[in-house]
């Protein structure tokens, strides 16, 4: 009654699906993953790289004394400065300008962990884009020799909850100086910053000053720029030592600094702030249409300021309304039992930490939602293993979150998460053919065999049954594994996460389709028997013609039932594509039982005799007749769901 081919079949429907996807730069680590795959409805994902192009570039920058803009595109490091609000570029406040240009870039090139390179002709980056984006800006504005002046001696490095780095180094041309340079969210930099930098003149900063920054980084922001402000401070002297608040060792190099920040990152000098642009990626609009049309719901997740995710996904399709953004900050003051409630309001979230993308997954996956959570860093690594489907990034992915992903991106591509999600949905689709399929087929063997048995006749001998399930039943299965995907595959909301693998009518399909098979082939033995004998009369014992004509009709009945099985509900006529291997499938089946009918010495070993062609015409034409009894069926099925719809 259980298909013998069915675990096999499954198996290599899965593998196929799995080859199918890495060809189309979504790796699949394990089968399993694929049928969930197919019920994703929330799709958390980062914004940059994934979303966006991941070629940050450096088009403004903003000093106290003025805004400019940097021309040129990616990271070749051509392109250079014009001044903006109608400043001459000839006069002496473009000068200050750029002077307040060339030291913000300064700052944020020396507080730097990136590295550009040139390598036969093309401009490659090591690091962060972000990082190097303001290598190639400082370069562009002819800041090189001032930067290689300095040394490094000490670093604080950048953490996702400090949104800051800060160096110290040694200027070459002053040994007795020190300075410390530092870049940063510029709301998180402005509280360590008491002074400002004007006109080559530094001040106080003031409480006004203070807010027209911040009113700067919500322009930048709802213009879709990621803002980096940049600050330095004067050490007055040549010695680690002699700052206050660091300590050294025995060799004089500085130890434990980064527990020494607060003493360190204080009394700043706020220089300027640059603003990023990067680029959203052209398909990803398409993508996140394409993934509403199928019920699935975008949410990205970044730690951008929130405005200029806001302008992204606006971009995007992800919002409609800024309200329906929200901060970490606003995420900490909620627990997890009011996020479980509230986070279908949001679909976009800024300024998080690591641990929020774990309560937001959590939160989804309270809600009954299937979510797939993307990442690259070591931080992100929880929330990934967290998701039901969690996807790393093959390009700028640390090897920790590609080792817990269920599937790793290849080209870190939004678009690629909805197309995998497209080929799970048509895996599981398939999978479901193939399972209604040998089912309806088996159980069609098991009461003709039953029903035979209690009228008082033979319907088929043991190796006639051996032969249907390894050829008429396997190879048909196989090539349903290799249907393509329905054409409304991606309109279709995703299916419940509890759903068994008979929902939707499965099971009732494949029971009347199981009695039809079988009622087709027990008319065909009669049919057979009355021919043989001359005369109606209801078979008893063996019926050589009777059998030979029921073996025939049950084999091809289930090849021609396997493209009724191309759509549980759409009508065969209506699909667009062919499936090659099904007609292959069918054609090679025909052929191998005509054979077994026909040469002499195969028939006699499977116990066959002889049919005319008229008893073959028979045979032939009752098994036809299961499609159009299957396709009157889907039409009553498909009209009963119109009228469910309306109602």
């Amino acid at each position: 009654a259980v298909p013998e081919g069915l675990a096999a079949i499954l198996t290599v429907v899965l593998a196929l699906g799995v080859q199918r996807m890495a060809a189309h730069n979504a790796i699949v680590k394990k089968l399993h993953s694929v049928e969930t795959l197919g019920s994703a409805s929330v799709i958390c994902s980062d914004k940059t790289g994934t979303l966006t192009r991941n070629e940050m570039t450096v088009e403004r920058v903003v000093t106290p004394s003025g805004e400019v803009q940097i021309t040129g595109t990616g990271y070749a490091p051509e392109g250079r400065m014009v001044m903006t609000g109608g400043v001459s570029p000839e006069s002496e406040q473009a000068q200050i300008v750029a002077d307040e240009v060339v030291a913000t870039l300064v700052a944020g090139t020396l507080a730097n962990d990136g590295e550009l390179r040139e390598e036969n002709g093309r401009w490659e980056i090591v690091g962060d884009p972000t990082e190097v984006s303001l290598i190639v800006a400082a370069r562009k504005v002819k800041a090189d020799r001032k930067i290689k002046r300095y040394t490094r001696v000490g670093e604080i490095p950048f953490t996702s909850e400090r949104k800051r780095m800060s160096i110290i180094a040694k200027d070459s041309t002053d040994s007795d100086k020190l300075t410390v340079f530092a870049k940063g969210a510029p709301d998180v930099l402005l509280s360590y910053c008491t002074r400002i930098r004007v006109g080559g003149q530094v001040r106080k900063l003031t409480e006004g000053d203070r807010q027209s920054i911040l009113a700067t980084v919500e322009r930048l922001s709802s213009e879709a720029y990621r803002t980096l402000g940049e600050a330095c401070r004067p050490l007055e002297t040549g010695s680690l030592a002699d700052v206050p608040g660091v300590s050294v060792n025995a060799a004089g190099q500085v130890s434990d600094i980064a527990d020494q920040a607060e003493a360190i990152e204080t009394d700043l000098i706020w220089n300027g702030m640059v603003g990023i642009i990067d680029p959203p990626r052209t398909e990803v609009r398409d993508s996140v249409t394409e993934a509403h049309r199928a019920g699935i719901r975008t949410v990205m997740i970044t730690g951008d300021h929130k405005d200029t995710a806001v302008a992204i996904a606006k971009e995007l399709g992800i919002l409609d309304d800024p309200s329906q953004a929200v901060t970490g900050s606003a995420l900490d003051s909620l627990s997890d039992e009011e996020l479980a409630k509230e986070v279908e309001k949001y679909s976009v979230y800024a300024r998080v930490q690591p641990e929020h993308k774990v309560r937001i997954v959590n939160a989804w996956r309270k809600r009954g939602a299937v979510t797939a959570m993307t990442g690259d860093g070591v931080n992100d690594a929880p929330s990934i293993k967290s998701a039901d489907i969690g996807v790393g990034m093959g390009i700028t992915g640390t090897d920790v979150t590609k080792n817990v992903a269920d599937m790793v991106l290849a080209d870190d591509n939004f678009a690629t998460i909805v197309g995998a999600v497209g080929e799970g949905r048509r895996i599981y689709d398939n999978i479901r053919k193939a399972i209604q399929f040998l089912l309806a087929s088996n159980m069609s063997e098991v009461l003709g065999v039953f029903v035979a048995t209690l009228l008082g006749f033979t319907l088929m001998n043991p190796v006639h049954l051996l032969f249907i399930n390894l050829i008429t039943d396997c190879f048909p299965a196989l090539a349903l594994g290799l249907e393509r995907e329905e054409p409304d595959v991606m309109e279709r909301p995703p299916r419940p996460s509890d759903d068994g693998i008979f929902a939707g009518g499965l099971g009732w399909d494949i029971a009347y389709q199981g009695i039809l098979i079988t009622v087709i082939t027990l008319v065909s033995y009669i049919i057979g028997h009355c021919m043989e004998v001359g005369y109606f009369e209801m078979p008893k014992g063996v019926s050589d013609d009777g059998m030979t004509m029921a073996f025939l009709t049950m084999s091809m009945c289930e090849i021609f039932h396997s493209f009724n099985m191309r759509s549980q509900r759409r009508s065969v006529f209506s699909l667009p594509s062919h499936n090659k291997v099904l007609w292959l499938a069918m054609i090679g089946s025909l052929l191998l039982t005509t054979v077994v009918l026909e040469v002499p010495f195969i028939a006699n070993a499977f116990g066959f005799t002889p049919v005319s062609w008229t008893e073959y015409g028979i045979a032939l034409g009752l098994a036809v007749l299961v499609i159009p009894v299957v396709e009157i069926v889907k039409a009553c099925q498909r009209a009963h769901g119109r009228r469910k719809k309306q109602l």
